[in-house]
């Protein structure tokens, strides 16, 4: 009986958890750190309780059978509290590409499969080893994929429309409920339907993987150059003669000279930061890991100090300068953690 019980664990989990350790294999910029990773799975692992919580407290008010509520309600809830966390980590600019978005999106459905695995461990005690085939390669592996998916979509529309907001996010939850619910519906037998799983979400995923780290390679260089271009500008006397410091040359009837002052400064650490996180990617492409600058540190408490110094108002008037986007803002995150 323990020995049927460590082979049912191992086909639940180990197939996911193996997926997700390819993606990071892959991840050849390191954008995401294992600890990190794990975090995630935990939260994952959380959203997994939160949606056992809502089922229970749901199925019994919505006047379905088990049958209908697996269908049509559950995908809905699972999602939606998978989504929670993705949501989470955009807010606090802890994904910035598609490649942390992919593999941040499946650590949370590994997390959540993992919990409801092992959860079942109980339930399906007598189960035969297909069924655990199926749980570990189809309905895993599809909570993983379909979260990535939803990440991957999501960060997508965030770029397009600027912000992440109710249009950005209903669009990418729609697909990722909609096909949980086609899985739910077992149209298919279940081992044809689990091989379907395999040969369409992970290919789709890495495909999604390889294209994005081209991307990232190619933000690298352009905004390294940008980046050293400014600098170079700020640093040259130069600066007071280009759009950019005839804007802030302009500021000063609005703002004090001394406001006007550390909003240059500001431009400078923006600058300074940015080209170091890029920096940092470059090296890890090459398997290069630098030590931590001590100056880093010093120069985000020096952009704490100016934003809390000049106000939110001279902050949103230079914004466009700083070219604060989602990307500079994961970059800095990145190079401060």
């Amino acid at each position: 009986m323990e020995m049927s019980l460590i082979l049912h664990a191992a086909l639940g989990l180990f197939p996911v958890l193996c997926f997700l350790g390819a993606l990071l294999a892959l991840d050849s910029y390191k954008l995401v750190r294992l600890p990190v990773v794990l975090a995630v799975i935990g939260l994952g692992g959380l959203a997994a309780g939160l949606a056992y919580l809502v089922n229970v407290f749901a199925i019994t008010r919505v006047g379905l059978d088990f049958s209908q509520y697996a269908r049509y309600v559950a995908p809905a809830v699972e999602e939606g509290c998978k989504a929670l966390v993705i949501l989470a980590l955009m807010r606090s600019h802890r994904i910035g590409f598609l490649v942390d978005a992919s593999v941040f999106g499946f650590a949370v459905g590994t997390g959540f499969a993992m919990i409801e695995n092992l959860y079942y461990l109980n339930d399906l005690a007598d189960a035969s080893v297909g069924v655990w085939i199926v749980r570990g390669f189809g309905t895993a592996i599809l909570h993983g994929g379909v979260q990535a998916i939803f990440a991957a979509m999501l960060l997508a529309n965030t770029d397009r429309r600027g912000k992440m907001d109710v249009p950005a996010i209903l669009p990418p939850l729609l697909v990722a409920v909609v096909v949980h619910s086609a899985f739910n519906h077992f149209v298919l037998p279940p081992v044809p339907q689990t091989m379907l799983v395999l040969a369409v979400l992970p290919p789709l995923m890495l495909w999604v993987f390889t294209r994005s780290e081209k991307a990232v390679e190619s933000w690298i260089g352009q905004g390294f150059e940008s980046d050293q271009q400014l600098l170079e500008l700020l640093e040259s006397g130069a600066f007071g003669e280009s759009p950019a410091g005839q804007f802030l040359h302009e500021l000063k009837a609005h703002f004090p000279g001394e406001v006007v002052a550390d909003l240059v400064c500001m431009l400078r650490l923006h600058a300074e930061l940015a080209l170091r996180a890029k920096g940092v990617l470059m090296m890890r492409d090459n398997g290069i890991e630098l030590p931590e600058d001590p100056q880093v540190r010093e120069k985000f408490e020096e952009m704490r100090y100016i934003e809390r110094n000049v106000g939110r108002t001279a902050l949103r008037t230079i914004k466009p300068l700083l070219h604060m986007s989602r990307r500079d803002l994961w970059q800095l995150y990145m190079l401060g953690k």
